[in-house]
């Protein structure tokens, strides 16, 4: 491209961007005769994703995106993550009762393709069977009548006589009167180069970028997505679809509020699938969802599973749910697998899901339009009060296998970050909203972990959650501008604590001849008492002296606290943290913790009562105008 032309390029993008108008967002689509719920994938959206997640090969073959060529004598079979066609969710929620997989078929002989399903103890049976001997297209049938607790559908190929080629492979049911508009909405930080590639990938695949009605980028940061260049290259590919917004950096609520406050003023019709900026998206999870809420017999919010970014064969997330009494978000569902080999294991079984996290997540325009937007809470807890009130209102979260992107793993983040103000101030009001919270009970809980990370030495991470409880107790007023003055907050005071600073584990600044290695040797059996012993020791100062290197495998409140001076491999592994026994601070902070729970322990029926009579007025689309700055005058119509 010569520079005049890039330079024209530059300009129409720059156009586009600038265009405040809402998006075209079509009020209802034609549907055809049969929906496509699912395409046959065979192979991932980048080089560092397993082939096997897709489709299974024994013999030569060559795989396209969209296609896969067995040689004479090859077998393959799609039972596999993304390959499955999960039939109990579909049989469980939705209106299809009964399922045609077609495919266009070149063979130089004889081919063998099976239709096969297994149920909820993986047992394999055979549904539909066809011997192919001419080129052409191939369909095979299946009811949707023996999987309420599990199983799933799958090919199986054989190439007997000659080469098989199969493409176009599409799993279908019979179309709905029509199909739902949908818009996605991506939120972004300063993770410019990573939201220009999730971008990017939506506008790779032709049939998602005709399936979607509008793209809303809302970037909140300083590095900015517009200027980078695979953005500038991808805008044209939209269109009109792409609407490009920036805001005050109002965390991850701010930014997909604002994603559901354009779309339902452009449609309020229209469902929005919120993303994360920092996934590697898979673009054929934007069909799956869309197609499972075009199909379910209510409304209902469809979730992506989440995969490990850094480990991808690997399955994060199944389905979630809560434990308010105890103030706990990302509890694994009975029965659901987390942290597995997807290449090892199947999701045989259905689980059904309390909620379901915002890396990627579809929401039903009814929910947006009974319910409200979300609560300015900036991020932590926002896609879980969501998804508990929807589910209040009688919306269930369907968390939909073979659906999943990938996202940047949780365990190598570490607990002892600024977010854990978030975490505990987010976790009261949350749990405030949706159940009854027991004063004692809850205090009591508090004042144990806040001991266990004084033990531990992380007086930072212990400063940090009393500024979230201090912080609950001033009630709704403390949501006022939407979490831009608690992120300074925050952040600005953790540097008070010298612990919560990572150094490189090279040049640290410590004497590394004078380390020696820690090692814990199990869990104790009798924790409480263990934890008192400990909070003795530390105060006493009868711990073991001397500079001690703790893996983080290693890093437990009950080893750590065994030292007064140690230093601890970061859970990122990119440095370490120094942490020192300070009796000083540990005294003030374990004052502090007493006067802040006392008061909780008091309060907390009181401010149960305000943060619910507060909702209305928080969740409204006035409130979120004015934190967006957004006058009544330049409203989207």
């Amino acid at each position: 491209m010569d520079q005049s032309a890039g330079q024209a390029v530059t300009a129409e993008n720059d156009r586009r961007l600038a265009d405040p108008a809402p998006a075209a967002l079509r009020g209802d689509h034609q549907a055809p005769e049969r929906l496509v719920l699912a395409r046959g994938i065979f192979t991932g959206p980048s080089p560092k994703i397993s082939d096997e997640l897709y489709a299974v090969v024994k013999g030569r073959a060559h795989r396209e995106r969209l296609g896969l060529r067995l040689d004479k004598g090859a077998r393959g079979h799609t039972n596999t993550y993304f390959g499955r066609f999960a039939a109990s969710y579909w049989q469980r929620w939705t209106t299809v009762t009964e399922i045609e997989v077609a495919m266009t078929l070149e063979l130089g002989g004889l081919a063998r393709i099976r239709l096969a399903a297994s149920d909820i103890a993986g047992h394999r049976r055979i549904i539909d069977s066809v011997d192919v001997r001419a080129d052409g297209r191939v369909v095979l049938r299946a009811p949707l009548d023996q999987y309420v607790d599990g199983g799933a559908l799958w090919l199986e190929f054989d190439a007997v006589g000659g080469d098989l080629a199969i493409s176009e492979l599409a799993w279908t049911a019979t179309a709905p009167d029509h199909v739902r508009p949908v818009a996605i909405a991506i939120c972004t930080f300063n993770r410019a180069e990573d939201c220009a590639h999730t971008v990017a990938a939506l506008a790779s695949d032709p049939t998602v970028l005709a399936a979607i009605d509008a793209v809303y980028v809302v970037d909140q940061g300083t590095d900015l997505v517009e200027n980078r260049p695979l953005f500038q290259e991808t805008v044209p590919k939209f269109g009109d679809k792409l609407r490009y917004l920036r805001q005050p950096n109002l965390g991850g609520a701010g930014g997909f509020t604002r994603g559901l406050y354009e779309v339902s003023a452009a449609n309020e019709h229209a469902d929005v699938i919120l993303m994360d900026d920092d996934i590697l998206c898979e673009p054929e999870t934007v069909i799956r969802l869309n197609a499972f809420a075009n199909m379910t017999v209510e409304p209902t919010l469809v979730g992506a599973q989440m995969l490990f970014l850094l480990n991808p064969d690997y399955l994060n997330v199944g389905a979630e749910e809560t434990d308010l009494a105890i103030l706990r978000h990302g509890q694994k569902v009975s029965k659901a697998l987390r942290n597995t080999s997807m290449l090892k294991k199947h999701q045989e079984r259905r689980v059904d899901a309390g909620y379901n996290a915002w890396w990627t997540c579809l929401i039903p325009a009814e929910v947006v339009a009974r319910i409200g937007l979300p609560i300015p809470i900036f991020f932590q807890w926002d896609d879980v009060e969501y998804g508990l009130r929807a589910r209040e209102h009688g919306f269930v979260t369907v968390t939909l296998p073979g659906a999943a992107v990938w996202h940047a793993d949780f365990y190598w983040k570490d607990f002892d970050d600024w977010a854990r103000y978030f975490s505990s101030r987010n976790s009261l009001i949350v749990s405030s909203l949706h159940t009854d919270l027991d004063p004692k009970a809850i205090t009591r809980q508090l004042f144990r972990e806040i001991t266990e990370m004084l033990v531990a030495m992380q007086y930072g991470l212990a400063h940090t959650t009393l500024q979230g409880i201090e912080d609950y107790l001033r009630g709704p007023k403390a949501l006022q501008d939407g979490g831009i003055a608690a992120l300074a907050a925050a952040r600005g005071t953790r540097g008070d604590y010298s612990e919560t600073i990572k150094h490189p584990a090279a040049t640290a600044p410590i004497h590394n001849a004078d380390i020696r290695i820690g090692r814990a040797n199990g869990e104790p059996s009798r924790p409480l008492l263990v934890l008192i012993k400990r909070a003795i020791t530390q105060w006493t100062g009868r711990v073991q002296p001397g500079l001690v290197g703790i893996t983080r495998e290693d890093a437990y409140w009950w080893h750590v606290s065994l030292f007064d001076h140690v230093i601890v491999t970061d859970a990122s592994q990119s440095g370490v943290r120094i942490r020192r026994r300070d009796k000083a601070r540990a005294r003030a902070l374990l004052l502090r913790t007493w006067r802040v729970l006392r008061r909780l322990r008091r309060e907390l029926p009181t401010l149960t009562r305000q943060y619910r009579a507060a909702m209305p007025e928080l969740t409204s689309r006035a409130n979120w105008e004015r934190l967006y700055g957004i006058s009544p005058d330049s409203r989207p119509e």
